[in-house]
């Protein structure tokens, strides 16, 4: 006989496990709806479709999108068919956001000081031994840098995707951004959602500490409004050799007025002020701390941090005039795969927050898209494929036409000042 406590108990679990089987129906049948109106959309060129993933590719036809359709075909990491309930994209994103990689990673920091004396840090991955590969398809030796989500969170399928780089011979390594992962916040100013300036300064350094190695940079879901961001503004003076995006935000603005369900944006936002807390004191200088961590949803959130400031307030609207990822994409020169679910529950559907046109009208966007995964829920394994691919690519056409220009000139980059904080 269970006690009036354990009644309770027993009751408040029963609750929870019955609102969480609703959202998991409901977003079932949102999903069914999304995939079937995404079948109305253009069908890309699909590929892998027996037995697996059912991925298409929507792009601009060209030699590259020949070669990855022929290349991507051949991923083992693209077969599918590992997922035990592919109607659950909730359960798979929980799965790559909780389960930590194996064997477990070393990790040496450097902090990285900026010209305002801001800091950011760069995590290399180093170890363990055993999983240090020699290099394949000719990446060996390129530097990926792996760019976390906004939110600052690096999950277990980043990490896991850092170690399978560390045994295929790249040289992987994490991007902080201030305030994010114990980086000290030294200045009362935190990163923007699509401001690349730190960005920019990092990727300068890595080439001042590697000048002979390609550099390659892959983001995880709202994390790659940045790396987007920079690939606009930079054009064809970037840096990067290569970039993936993994479940990106296309259309910030609308994703943060829309809202997320509530079972993804309460744990985010949580997870945010508990962040911004430690450095109650740093930022009340610039912002109202009490109404910040008083935010209801993440739009308020975002607006006390950059819009309603003690010293520069500026509007929603001008805001995001200056922070969307794609406000300057059709100036981008790099080549990047973006790889989507038609079932993300925390994007939305694709007919809505998935800009198409730009796939099919630049020669740069490359779009893969799987009727079913999650977000951020597969295709890691698949961005190393796609930058051997693109490594193959590069050959060959040197070969036909000499070098091209993608990655950037070598220049001096400025000066640096920067330590190792710490190996774990």
């Amino acid at each position: 006989m269970l006690s009036p406590e354990g009644l309770v108990a027993l009751a408040a679990v029963l609750t929870v496990l019955g609102l969480l089987a609703l959202h998991f129906w409901e977003g079932w049948l949102e999903v069914s709806g999304a995939l079937a109106e995404e079948e109305e959309e253009e069908k890309g060129i699909p590929f892998m479709a027996e037995g697996g993933s059912g991925c298409r590719l929507l792009c601009k036809p060209s030699a590259l999108a020949q070669h990855l359709v022929w290349s991507l075909g051949r991923s083992a990491a693209l077969q599918g068919g590992r997922w035990p309930w592919p109607r659950w994209p909730q359960l798979q994103m929980l799965r790559q956001l909780l389960q930590p990689p194996e064997p477990e990673l070393v990790v040496a920091r450097e902090l990285l000081q900026l010209p305002d004396a801001g800091l950011v840090a760069l995590d290399w991955l180093v170890g363990p031994w055993e999983a240090v590969g020699g290099g394949e398809g000719g990446v060996s030796s390129a530097v990926l840098l792996l760019i976390p989500n906004a939110a600052g969170k690096v999950t277990g399928g980043l990490l896991q995707l850092g170690l399978r780089a560390l045994e295929r011979g790249f040289i992987p390594v994490i991007f902080n951004r201030r305030g994010h992962n114990g980086c000290p916040l030294t200045t009362p100013q935190l990163q923007p959602f699509g401001d690349p300036g730190d960005l920019r300064e990092a990727l300068s350094y890595l080439r001042c500490r590697h000048p002979g190695a390609s550099l390659l940079a892959v983001s995880e879901g709202s994390g790659s409004g940045l790396l987007l961001a920079y690939l606009g503004e930079s054009g064809s003076s970037s840096r990067l050799a290569a970039a993936a995006c993994l479940s990106p935000i296309f259309r910030a603005r609308d994703w943060f007025e829309a809202g997320m369900p509530w079972l993804y944006e309460w744990p985010l936002l949580l997870h945010l002020k508990q962040g911004l807390s430690r450095y109650a004191g740093a930022l009340a200088e610039a912002v109202d701390m009490d109404r910040l961590l008083g935010s209801r949803s993440l739009r308020e959130l975002e607006e006390c941090l950059f819009c309603r400031t003690r010293s520069r307030p500026t509007s929603w609207e001008l805001y995001w005039e200056r922070n969307e990822p794609l406000r300057d994409a059709d100036e981008a020169a790099v080549p990047v795969l973006c790889l989507c679910s038609a079932d993300d529950p925390v994007r939305g559907a694709p007919a809505r927050t998935v800009p198409t046109q730009l796939f099919r009208s630049s020669p740069y966007f490359f779009l893969l898209l799987a009727r079913r995964g999650g977000h951020c829920g597969w295709g890691h394994e698949a961005v190393l494929d796609y930058f051997r691919a693109m490594a193959e690519f590069l050959r060959a056409d040197e070969r036909r036409k000499g070098p091209r220009r993608w990655g950037g000139p070598a220049a001096e980059p400025p000066a640096f000042t920067w330590h190792r904080s710490y190996t774990r």
